[in-house]
Order: C-alpha cells, then structure tokens, then sequence
C-alpha cells in the first residue's frame, strides 16, 4: 500500500511539471512569435496552449482515477484517465489542422521572418525544458503504468521533434518557404500524433485485452501451481492504474470447498505480487467440464502441455550447454 501511495503521488507530481512547463513554453513562444512571426514558432505556440489544457485536463483525470472504489463505482475511476486523453486528441488534433492552413497560405502568400536569432534562442530553451519533461515523464511511466502520464509524454516527445524542426527552420530562414513548409510538416505530425492517441485511449475504454506478453506471463503464474489443472476464459483489460484479470480456473473435481479456495487464494497472491495494481477474480470449476463445448467462450489451457514445454526448454537448454562444452 506504501508503495501504491508513493506510485499516485508521483504521478501527481508529473503532471504538476506538466502544467507548469506548459505555461512557461506558452510565455517563451509567444515573445518569439511576436518577435519573429515565424510560422514555425506559431504552431508551437498553438501546441503548447492546447498542452496546457491537455495538461489540465489530466491532472485532474489523474486525481479522479486515484480515487477508490464506492458504491457507485464499484471498478474504481481508472478510466478517468484514457478519457481525458482522448479527449486530448481532438484538441491536439484541431490545433494541427489550424496549423496546416495557417502554413498553406503561408506558402502561397509569403512572409520573411524577422530577428530568427532571437526566435532559435527561444526554441533551444524549449527544447532544453521538454527534454527534461519528457525525461522525468518517462520514469513516472517506468514506476507507474500510468496511461495519462505515458499519453503525455508521447505528446511531449511529439513536441520535441516539432520544436527541433522549428530551430531548424529558423537557421535556415534565408530560404523563406522552408519555415511554412516546416509549419506544415509539423502540423501533419502533429495529426498523426493525434490519432496514435485517440487509438490508444480507445482501446482502454472498450476494454482492450493486454498485450500478448502480460497474458502469456499470468498463464505461466496460474499454471505453475501445482494442484492447478488448467484455465479458461481469460480475460484481461486495464483502467487506469489497475489491470483487471478474470478466469476459469479448473480444478481437480473431489476437492472440498475449502482446500479449492485455498489454491484459488494462492494463485491470486501470485498474481497480485507479480502486477502489484491487479484486480484479479477466478471463478473456480471442476475439471471435468472441460471438453463441454457450450461452457467455454475462450482458449483454454491445461497444466500438462505447461510442464511439458518446460521439460523441451530444460532439454534444449542442457543440449545446447553440452555442445558449447564440446
């Protein structure tokens, strides 16, 4: 629980920096823009006003989904978070539209940009604090799973490349079409971007299953207990912080009650010590109901084709280690 609470209140603290570098980046740009008038500079002007309400919006989706279960959310609040980040995508994706419109007329009707030194110092310094964001974004995601904070980070990261761009542009103003066309690469970067995270929160709000990896890793856990006879059914999605994990778990059929709740009990510790945030519920059921076909919707899985594979894989290994010998 300790470690819980340390995990929430650093996700806290990643999107405090969030806001806070956000509205600095937004006061830096629009002195370089005013300055300048660089259509580069404006369109990561725009960005970073749609980051702030980006930001804002996950932060408090952030502290939402940190609030526990009650009787009227008896899942919790997790997906709090995947809503407000796609509800970041249609801004992120409005500012870019604007932007590639913005760089087209540009483009047809040329403007020369003025005092570009002043505009490239501006942009270093906004590379410099995103690269730090970014950075610490990432280790909050590291410690955490956090969905909101990992969605803020690819926006950030996307911001990165878009601000690199923009110093380069102004390097090179002498070529005038080189800013707008900068301008509307970026804006259509920008868009997929946008999309990238619209799928990604999509997928969390319809209760996508985990990636192949998480499911093959709770298959090994379930399977190495040794009165454990096999599983059906699984069923895996995340909201928020927390992974849900459901399954059949079959088991020998003259067990009492109390000794198939005791392994049904250590199975979920095992779960539980191996994805510290889980939700997990296993509905027990006896192993002779297997081969029915209207009771199962899903695969299924038996303990025997698992301890024979570990049996090919120590065969192989010790194969190979007696031939590296010879």
């Amino acid at each position: 629980m300790d470690k819980q609470i340390k995990e929430y209140r650093l996700v806290r603290i990643a999107t405090y920096a969030s806001v806070s570098v956000a509205v600095f980046l937004l006061v830096i740009k629009a002195l370089a823009w005013v300055e300048t008038g660089s259509v580069g500079i404006l369109a990561s002007l725009l960005d970073s006003a749609v980051d702030i309400v980006a930001s804002l919006m996950i932060l408090f989706a952030v502290r939402l989904a940190q609030e526990p279960a009650d009787h009227e959310h008896r899942f919790g609040h997790g997906k709090a978070e995947p809503l407000a980040a796609l509800a970041q995508s249609v801004f992120i994706a409005g500012s870019a539209l604007y932007l590639v419109i913005h760089a087209l007329q540009r483009l047809i009707d040329p403007v020369e940009v003025q005092d570009p030194q002043f505009g490239a110092w501006a942009m270093l310094l906004s590379l410099l604090m995103t690269t730090l964001l970014v950075m610490f974004q990432k280790y909050v995601v590291r410690k955490t799973n956090s969905t909101a904070i990992e969605a803020d980070a690819l926006h950030y990261f996307s911001d990165w490349i878009a601000n690199l761009a923009v110093l380069l542009g102004l390097l090179l103003s002498v070529y005038g079409w080189i800013d707008s066309t900068l301008g509307l690469l970026i804006g259509a970067w920008i868009g997929w971007q946008a999309i990238v995270l619209a799928k990604q929160s999509g997928n969390q709000l319809l209760d996508h299953e985990l990636p192949e990896e998480i499911r093959n890793q709770i298959r090994d856990i379930v399977l190495a207990h040794e009165d454990v006879e096999g599983f059906n059914d699984l069923r895996t999605y995340r909201s928020g912080p927390t992974i849900f994990i459901q399954l059949d778990l079959e088991l020998d059929d003259h067990l009492s009650l109390v000794d198939a709740h005791h392994i049904t009990e250590e199975v979920t510790r095992s779960l539980v010590e191996a994805f510290e945030n889980a939700d997990v519920l296993i509905h027990q059921e006896p192993v002779s109901i297997r081969d029915d076909p209207e009771h199962h919707q899903w695969e299924m899985e038996n303990r025997e084709d698992f301890v024979s594979e570990l049996d090919s894989q120590a065969e192989s290994q010790t194969e190979e280690q007696s031939g590296a010998k010879a």
